[in-house]
């Protein structure tokens, strides 16, 4: 089985591309720092891994996501290599993004999506209680 889930920060504004065929489909990369939950002493406290998404989540990605948001995927880990410009063997790890959530809830200027945070919340970021439901909480 060969799949994958990470929530992190992207490192960089996604770069977006589209393909050459009659479909123009929409291929979106960026890097997710994802964090580590113990660090070693001397290390970096997270791992910088490059997702590719495409098709009409790669558009979401375009549309919505930005430097710093805060991204949850699924998806699988391809392996890859290519040789360089100086003849040397380069091996690449990507994820290929299967699913990918939003987990700020804003546009990629910075605003919630529709002005109004998400659907049933009151702006400050509570949602009422529905009528018929018991307000009392556990705790009390």
């Amino acid at each position: 089985m060969n799949k994958v889930e990470l929530m992190g920060r992207l490192t960089r504004d996604p770069e977006i591309r589209y393909s050459q065929d009659e479909k123009g489909t929409c291929v979106a990369r960026y890097t997710l720092a994802v964090d580590r939950r113990f660090k070693q002493e001397g290390e970096e406290n997270a791992d910088f891994i490059r997702c590719v998404v495409f098709g009409k989540q790669g558009e979401a990605a375009e549309k919505y996501l930005a430097k710093g948001r805060k991204v949850a995927v699924v998806g699988r880990i391809h392996t890859g290599s290519y040789t360089n410009k100086d003849g040397q063997k380069v091996y690449t790890t990507d994820v290929i993004v299967e699913e990918q959530h939003f987990c700020d809830w804003k546009d990629r200027d910075g605003g919630d999506v529709q002005g109004q945070g998400r659907p049933g919340e009151d702006g400050n970021g509570f949602m009422d209680i529905p009528e018929g439901i018991d307000e009392e909480t556990p705790f009390d």
